[in-house]
């Protein structure tokens, strides 16, 4: 008997914070209101980053080892020499595996793949295009991939988040004077959307108005008009980025 008292015991602290999570997200049986704010930035990106893969494979591990090394260095040199942000560059550690290949439906040995990943970020994207015109790609070096970023980016979605909030409050009052009601408190608030009882999913809120963000002089690329038409490897243009942040509040109402 003791053993069952334990055994319930133990289910019930398990079951304890999904209890919470699930109330945290519920809607009231109370009256209330439910209101979505939305904070919304589209900014000018004012980083880039670039990652490359370096991989050789030979039969002579040691061989493969210095082809990639050489390559890493090259590498390397090339980003300083575009002004990336020292602290952004990264050179991963060697992965070394065997490699195979199939033939007549058998796997054969091709030799040993030494493998490495070099990363790095620039502040302006004619640099991040200098640096890529120089890089030549080929089956050893490969531009893995390249993202822009935003500087200010948690900062920024922090601001978005209060703006949010703020319109959560001010657009409960709103809906709450037009049918003679009166806000009695906040229920709840939170960045995930709660469990909707009456078939309103999260993605179908109607989105606001996008606010664009304008940079610091100093972060913003203008390009100047070009002679001639760019080479494809220098075929980058800045474009935006869009940030969104999402708060969802209950409010209790009365008459």
């Amino acid at each position: 008997m003791r053993m069952i008292h334990r055994l319930v015991c133990a289910m019930a602290l398990l079951s304890a914070p999904m209890l919470a999570s699930a109330q945290m997200n519920a809607l009231p049986a109370q009256p209330h209101l439910l209101v979505k704010g939305q904070g919304v930035r589209t900014v000018i990106p004012d980083r880039f980053t670039v990652a490359l893969d370096l991989q050789v494979t030979d039969l002579d591990t040691d061989a493969a080892r210095q082809k990639v090394q050489a390559s890493a260095a090259q590498v390397i040199e090339a980003f300083k020499r575009n002004q990336v942000i020292l602290e952004s560059l990264q050179a991963s550690s060697l992965s070394v595996a065997p490699d195979y290949d199939w033939r007549d439906n058998k796997r054969e040995f091709k030799g040993t793949q030494v493998r490495r990943k070099v990363r790095g970020t620039f502040t302006r994207l004619e640099d991040t295009q200098a640096f890529l015109a120089q890089i030549k790609a080929s089956s050893e070096l490969q531009i893995a991939s390249l993202e822009p970023g935003y500087s200010a980016e948690a900062t920024l979605r922090g601001q978005l988040k209060r703006e949010a909030g703020e319109q959560t409050r001010h657009t409960a009052a709103r809906l709450a004077e037009a049918y003679g009601a009166r806000i009695r408190g906040l229920y709840s608030i939170s960045d995930v959307a709660p469990d909707f009882a009456y078939g309103v999913q999260a993605g179908t809120w109607p989105s606001g108005p996008v606010e664009v963000i304008e940079p610091r002089p100093a972060d913003l690329y203008q390009p100047a008009a070009p002679a001639a038409p760019p080479a494809p490897a220098e075929s980058l243009a800045a474009g935006t980025l869009t940030f969104t942040e999402n708060v969802y509040a209950i409010f209790l109402i009365a008459p």
